[in-house]
C-alpha cells in the first residue's frame, strides 16, 4: 500500500451500510458529489493498517501465527535495518589507528571530562597524539583549565566509550557508532509513526544506513552526530506527543445514537490534553542537543513552532471555532512552560562537573564581583560569562579552511571534507598498484541520495504549501532547523559535515517521494507496477552508490586511479 494510502485510508474509506440522503442523489445529477462521512477520531489518529499476511501464509504458516508475525514485523523490520546500520559501522571502527580530524580535540577534551570533569589542557598535537597511541601508552593530561568552545554533553557522550575501552580510536569512536546505529532504528519507527507504514519506515531507514555522511559521522568522534541523534529523539518524542494528545480529544467527543463521532466546538476550544509526558521528554532532548553545540537551539525553536501548529490543527478538527485562541488558552501556556525551562535545565545540568570544579576555567570568574546580577548565585554568573566568551569566539569565527564550504552547496555536495588521507607507494600498507595508492575518508553523503533528496524537498514544498500535508510541513520544519540557520552566517568559516543534522530528515522525504510512486488509491495495475519499478530502481541505485564510495568513506587503501575515478568534481579533491 502506498504511503498516500496508508495516511489517507481513515478519511477516504466508507462504511457499506453508509448510503447517500435521498436529496444527495437527486444532486448527484446535477455533477454534485457528498463527501463520505468520516468518523473524526479516526482523523485525529488515523489508525495503523492491519499488516497482511499473505505472504506468511505461502510460507505454510497458520492465520493466527501469520497475523502474529505480520504484526511483529513493526519491531522486526526496524530492528533488521538497524543490525545492518550497526553492522556497517562498527566494522573495524578502530582503523585508521590515528587521531583523525577534529578527534585531536574532542577525544581529548572528553578523556578529560572522565577524569577532571573539567576540560584541562595538553600538550601540541605534535607530541600528545603520539604519546596517546604509543606503546606504551602515556597520556599527557595536565590540570590546568583549557578553554573550550562546546559545552559538554557530546563530549560527555564520548566519554563513556572511552570509560568503557580505554583512549584509544575505537574507545573514542564507540559512542559515535552506537548513536549512528541507534538513529537508524529511531528513524524506521519514526517514519512508520509519520506514514502510517512500516515498509515505507524501513525503507527511511535503510537509505540513512547507507548515507556516506552518516556513515563517515558515525565512525568519527566528533560532536555533531550527537545533535543528530537527540535532535532526531526530540522529533520522534513530538510525534508520539501529537497522537497522544490528538487522541485525549478524540475520546472527549460524544458520539451519536450510531456510533459516529463528529467535531464539537466545547471540546475542540475547551477540553485540555493533560499531562504530556512526550513533550517534556523532547525537551530533555532538545536540552541535551543544544549542550552538545549551540546550533541545537535551533531544532528547539522550530520545534516548538511545530507543535504549536499542530495543537492549533488539532483543534481545528475536533471542532473549536477558533483554534488560534483555543491554542492560546489551553495549551501554549503549559507547551513554555514545559519545553524551554526543561531544556534550559537539561542544558545547565551537563555542566555539573564544570559547577563541581575547583578549578575549572573561568569557574570563580564572579565569586568576588557586585553589581546588578549579584543576587544570581556567583556559579551561575560565571558560566554566563563564559559563554557569552564562547558566543563571541564562534560569531567572530573567519580563519580560513581549505575544506569550508558555504551552505547553499550543502544539498549539492559542492565541498565535502576530508578527514584522513594518505598516499602509500607500492608494496606499503597493502598497496600493489604501480602507480601508488590513496587512503582516505571523505565525508561525503551518497551522492545519488542526496541528489535525489534535491528533487524530493521540492515535492514536499508542492505536498505541503498546496494539499496541507502536515507530514510534508514536519518533514521540512525538521530538515530547515538544520540548514536554514547556518545561511545566516555567510562569512564565519562552516563546513559541509555540519549538515549530518538534517540527514533523517532528508531520508524521510525521499521515502515519501518514493511512496509517491506507487500513485494515489485506486491507481491501475499498470500504474502501480510502473512506479514499483521506479521506486526500486532508484533505492538500488542509492545502495549500489554507497558501496561504489564505499572505500573512500573508509580509509582502504585503493589504487590511486580508482581514487581519482570517485572524484567526480575538483572541489570534492
Amino acid at each position: 500500500m502506498s504511503e498516500t494510502a496508508t495516511q489517507d485510508r481513515a478519511a477516504e474509506d466508507v462504511p457499506a451500510e453508509a448510503q447517500p440522503s435521498p436529496w444527495a442523489q437527486r444532486l448527484r445529477r446535477f455533477g454534485y458529489a457528498e463527501r463520505p462521512r468520516t468518523d473524526t477520531r479516526e482523523r485525529l489518529v488515523p489508525p495503523f493498517p492491519e499488516p497482511g499476511t499473505r505472504f506468511w501464509q505461502s510460507l505454510g504458516l497458520g492465520p493466527a501465527r501469520a497475523r502474529l508475525v505480520a504484526r511483529a514485523n513493526g519491531w522486526l523490520g526496524p530492528i533488521l535495518v538497524a543490525v545492518l546500520a550497526g553492522g556497517l559501522r562498527f566494522w573495524h571502527l578502530g582503523t585508521p589507528r590515528e587521531v583523525v580530524f577534529d578527534e585531536t580535540y574532542y577525544a581529548k577534551d572528553s578523556w578529560s571530562l572522565l577524569k577532571l570533569g573539567y576540560e584541562g589542557t595538553w600538550p601540541d598535537a605534535k607530541i600528545a597524539n603520539p604519546d596517546i597511541l604509543g606503546h606504551p601508552q602515556t597520556i599527557p593530561l595536565s590540570d590546568s583549565p583549557g578553554y573550550v568552545v562546546h559545552p559538554p554533553a557530546g563530549k560527555w557522550v564520548i566519554a563513556l566509550g572511552e570509560w568503557m575501552f580505554g583512549m584509544n580510536p575505537f574507545g573514542w569512536r564507540f559512542m559515535m557508532a552506537l548513536l549512528g546505529t541507534l538513529s537508524v532504528l529511531m528513524l524506521c519507527r519514526i517514519g512508520r509513526r509519520l506514514f502510517r507504514s512500516t515498509a515505507l519506515g524501513c525503507l527511511a531507514g535503510l537509505l540513512m544506513a547507507v548515507d556516506g555522511l552518516q556513515f563517515v559521522m558515525s565512525r568519527i568522534a566528533l560532536l555533531d552526530l550527537v545533535i543528530m541523534f537527540f535532535a532526531l529523539a526530540a522529533f520522534g518524542c513530538l510525534l508520539v506527543d501529537r497522537d497522544w494528545s490528538r487522541a485525549r480529544l478524540a475520546r472527549a467527543l460524544p458520539v451519536d445514537e450510531e456510533g459516529w463521532a463528529g467535531p464539537d466546538r466545547q471540546v475542540g476550544g475547551r477540553k485540555g490534553m493533560g499531562w504530556r509526558p512526550w513533550r517534556i521528554a523532547a525537551a530533555v532532548c532538545l536540552g541535551l542537543a543544544a549542550a552538545s553545540k549551540w546550533n541545537g537551539l535551533y531544532f528547539l525553536a522550530f520545534f516548538a513552532l511545530l507543535t504549536l501548529a499542530w495543537d492549533i490543527g488539532s483543534r481545528r478538527l475536533a471542532g473549536a471555532r477558533n483554534p488560534w485562541l483555543a491554542v492560546l488558552r489551553k495549551d501554549f501556556g503549559w507547551s513554555v512552560l514545559t519545553m524551554f525551562p526543561v531544556a534550559v535545565l537539561t542544558y545547565v545540568a551537563t555542566w555539573t562537573g564544570w559547577f563541581m570544579s575547583d578549578n575549572a576555567y573561568n569557574r570563580h570568574w564572579a565569586d568576588h564581583r557586585g553589581g546588578t546580577w549579584s543576587w544570581i548565585p556567583a556559579p551561575l554568573r560565571s558560566l554566563w560569562h563564559y559563554e557569552y566568551e564562547v558566543y563571541q569566539f564562534n560569531v567572530t569565527l573567519h580563519t580560513p579552511h581549505p575544506y569550508q564550504s558555504n551552505p547553499w552547496s550543502w544539498l549539492v555536495l559542492g565541498r565535502p571534507v576530508s578527514y584522513y588521507f594518505e598516499s602509500p607507494k607500492y608494496g606499503e600498507q597493502g598497496c600493489h598498484a604501480t602507480g601508488g595508492c590513496s587512503k582516505e575518508i571523505l565525508a561525503l553523503g551518497t551522492p545519488l541520495l542526496w541528489w535525489s533528496a534535491c528533487f524530493a524537498l521540492l515535492y514536499l514544498l508542492y505536498r505541503w504549501v498546496m494539499r496541507r500535508d502536515w507530514r510534508a510541513g514536519a518533514i521540512l520544519c525538521a530538515a530547515g532547523a538544520g540548514l536554514l540557520p547556518w545561511l545566516h552566517y555567510q562569512d564565519r568559516t562552516i563546513f559541509y559535515f555540519y549538515a549530518v543534522s538534517f540527514v533523517p530528515y532528508l531520508c524521510l522525504a525521499v521515502a515519501m517521494m518514493v511512496g509517491a510512486f506507487l500513485g494515489p488509491p485506486g491507481s491501475s495495475e499498470g500504474r502501480r507496477m510502473w512506479g514499483a519499478v521506479g521506486a526500486g530502481t532508484l533505492v538500488l541505485l542509492i545502495i549500489w552508490n554507497f558501496i561504489y564510495f564505499f572505500p573512500i568513506y573508509t580509509g582502504m587503501t585503493i589504487p590511486y586511479s580508482g581514487w581519482q575515478a570517485r572524484m567526480w568534481f575538483d572541489s570534492w579533491v
